[in-house]
């Protein structure tokens, strides 16, 4: 790296430790915040992660995204819900705001590069490519969310947590008097507070529920729904409808306004679709054997990838998986390296 560094700030403890670790190594450093519109209010504002930044001995910069956060994120999530789909904002936010926008800003601001918290690592290949790999903390592993970025983005990204855990990085703060702003963990849907999802669609975006059957994998109907948007693919809760064991949701028919459920045994798929591929390898020319996570709690299976088109693929599990669900993202593997994602249809 040359020139100075950006590293986004939320005022959590990773992106301080990774602030405390570039300072250190790097040197040349500047934080970086940016408003959603979203965030809590405090009656200090901003002022305690300025205090943060003195500590660290960096200058801080604010951003205002408040417009095209709502446009590029919270947009999207809600028209995701409306179409039946359970959307993953936190990989939208990835590459459209932090790696996008702010990184934009960044370089506006003459840094080089633009560094966050993620747990996730960074390799030159001989390629020329860059190449994305798991955390060194399996648990707390973020690949997955950062698996829209582009080649570009790669080039200008730094993750100076990626050989860290989480317990390491907690323990260097404890000893470094580097006490967050924001105590608690982050969430992939930071624009929701003290409410649940349905609650913010309806109230704060306008999503006007309709009540609709719910029908079984036959299309008989066993009950009544108060809106698509309350459930989504392997849900058991808020069904509602007594049966000999519970029902989980199968799908979410939009166009009929139907809530299809079925036995646990049902959920269980041997391929699905992926479409808007981002390709961080070289995109393969033919059928490929990886792994695949459809979730970001999901552990990885062995699938076989046939593509259809440059950014679509067939996605057949060497396992049928229970609660693939449209919207998500698809991560392909191969080993700790991350292929591309798309989203699943």
């Amino acid at each position: 790296m040359t020139g100075p560094v950006a590293i986004a700030l939320s005022g959590g403890v990773d992106s301080l430790v990774a602030a405390h670790l570039l300072k250190r190594e790097h040197g040349d450093l500047f934080g970086i915040h940016f408003l959603t519109g979203y965030e809590n209010p405090s009656p200090s504002g901003l002022q305690p992660l300025r205090q943060l930044c003195r500590q660290l001995g960096i200058p801080l910069h604010v951003v205002d995204l408040k417009t095209p956060f709502k446009t590029e994120v919270v947009d999207y999530f809600t028209a995701a819900y409306r179409s039946g789909q359970t959307p993953n904002p936190c990989l939208v936010c990835n590459s459209a705001i932090k790696f996008g926008l702010v990184l934009q800003a960044a370089r506006q601001l003459g840094a080089s590069h633009l560094a966050t918290g993620h747990y996730a690592r960074l390799a030159a290949g001989c390629d020329g490519r860059y190449r994305l790999c798991k955390g060194s903390d399996a648990v707390k592993d973020q690949s997955y969310f950062l698996a829209r970025l582009n080649q570009g983005q790669l080039a200008r990204a730094v993750f100076p947590l990626g050989e860290w855990t989480k317990r390491a990085v907690r323990r260097l703060a404890e000893e470094k008097g580097l006490n967050p702003w924001v105590r608690q963990e982050s969430q992939d849907v930071c624009f929701i507070r003290d409410t649940t999802y349905a609650d913010f669609l309806t109230q704060s975006q306008g999503l006007c529920p309709q009540a609709g059957d719910i029908v079984d994998s036959a299309g008989r109907r066993i009950g009544t729904h108060g809106g698509l948007h309350r459930y989504t693919v392997g849900q058991r809760r808020g069904i509602n409808c007594p049966a000999g064991q519970p029902y989980y949701v199968l799908r979410l028919d939009c166009r009929h306004n139907r809530l299809v459920v079925g036995f646990k045994d049902e959920l269980a798929l041997p391929e699905c679709r992926v479409a808007d591929i981002n390709w961080i390898a070289a995109p393969p020319t033919g059928p490929i054997a990886v792994e695949v996570r459809l979730r970001y709690r999901h552990r990885p299976v062995r699938c076989s990838v046939t593509l259809e088109g440059s950014a679509e693929a067939r996605v057949r599990f060497e396992q049928p998986q229970a609660a693939v669900t449209p919207g998500q993202a698809a991560v392909f593997y191969r080993g700790e390296r991350v292929l591309g994602g798309g989203w699943i249809v």
